[in-house]
């Protein structure tokens, strides 16, 4: 199927999430990233690169290891083969609200985020 349409298909679903990269903690490539949100992936599913797809988790302000949390977001990687989702446990956030928390590791990509209408 293709990813543009698989990935559209998540916005708005309810999903478990897996921290395996919980807030404040270091790339595990990349030390001179860390984590200003929690991030890590839905199990059972399988991005391009084979691992599971990959989420931004917003809300929490501690780390955590798991949650259920909304599909609002995907961010778009023109230069990379793996889009990521962005989900939040609770509240609303904009597109710019997005872009500014996920700003420490999408700086480095040629990004931009396809939201869910409100």
């Amino acid at each position: 199927m293709d990813q543009t349409l698989h990935l559209r298909d998540w916005l708005g679903r309810r999903v478990d999430v897996i921290v395996d990269r919980p807030l404040g903690s270091l790339h595990p490539r990349h030390p001179d990233i860390r984590y200003a949100v929690n991030y890590g992936y839905i199990p059972g599913t399988c991005a391009p690169d084979g691992e599971p797809l990959d989420v931004y988790v917003l809300g929490p302000g501690e780390p955590i290891a798991s949650c259920t949390a909304t599909v609002v977001a995907i961010i778009r990687r023109r230069d990379d083969a793996e889009d990521k989702l962005v989900t939040v446990t609770e509240g609303q956030f904009g597109v710019d609200e997005i872009a500014a928390a996920t700003d420490f590791q999408e700086r480095y990509f040629d990004s931009y985020i396809e939201a869910s209408p409100r």
